[in-house]
């Protein structure tokens, strides 16, 4: 039951919605942010987008408990490489998620 209330809730909410809990003023200096995706592959809003916000969203939750609780410079640069971890593993399994469909995500080549 909270799985579809979360999935509920996500649909109300307008996509950049997910990215603008992330505290990037408190990024380290030189850290490379990985990239998180504003609209679903092809435009297909499905449970597997629904899928990939909520843990998005629940990233951004554990990284600002866990800068709430930092310490020290490198308790915070453990709070953003474990957010890093996750977004990128979420991003990784809507990706393989999405090619099972048969959607695939476009990739552009310039100068061969």
């Amino acid at each position: 039951m909270k799985k579809w209330t979360t999935l509920a809730m996500l649909a109300a909410l307008p996509a950049t919605a997910a990215v603008a809990a992330v505290p990037y003023h408190a990024m380290p200096p030189g850290f490379d942010a990985p990239q998180i995706r504003a609209e679903p592959i092809a435009g297909i809003v499905n449970q597997y987008w629904y899928n990939y916000q909520a843990d998005i969203l629940e990233a951004e939750k554990e990284l600002n408990s866990d800068l709430r609780h930092a310490t020290d410079r490198e308790d915070r640069w453990d709070a953003w490489d474990e957010w890093t971890v996750e977004v990128v593993d979420a991003d990784k399994d809507y990706v393989k998620e999405m090619r099972g469909k048969g959607y695939r995500v476009g990739r552009v080549t310039v100068g061969g």
